[in-house]
């Protein structure tokens, strides 16, 4: 596991954050990766439900609109940030959406822009202490 993504999920863990994992994120995953890899016994896992769905596809009209204007690299479909962000969108616990996807930070930046996501997108390549304002004395 990277890094930074380690010092988070400690950090989210040491501070009370429920951990959540989307079964679109695992899929993603397993393609390089093994799920045992993964902590799941750590995290919640989310389903995809309807309600998702519904929020997807006001995320991904927004996104195929202004698709010219984003200069995605090698990107032809977004569904999966889409769905992604829906979830997180959708989930009442959930306050952060990490990932190192700088593609992916694109779309979450228009979204900003179009609508309101409640989640704050946090780039996995920057450090937790950064991200938050703290002392790294450690």
């Amino acid at each position: 596991m990277h890094l930074n993504a380690k010092e988070y999920f400690k950090y989210f863990a040491e501070n009370g954050f429920e951990l959540a994992i989307s079964t679109i994120a695992i899929a993603e995953y397993c393609v390089g990766g093994d799920i045992h890899e993964l902590p799941l016994k750590n995290l919640q896992i989310v389903p995809f439900n309807l309600d998702h769905s519904k929020r997807t596809a006001e995320f991904a009209k927004i996104v195929f609109q202004n698709k010219a204007k984003l200069k995605l690299n090698e990107r032809n479909i977004i569904p999966n940030d889409t769905k992604l962000f829906a979830q997180a969108d959708c989930e009442k616990s959930i306050q952060f959406y990490l990932s190192s996807d700088t593609e992916s930070l694109k779309i979450y930046n228009l979204l900003r822009q179009q609508t309101n996501p409640k989640f704050q997108f946090i780039d996995l390549n920057i450090p937790y202490n950064e991200t938050f304002g703290l002392l790294n004395l450690g």
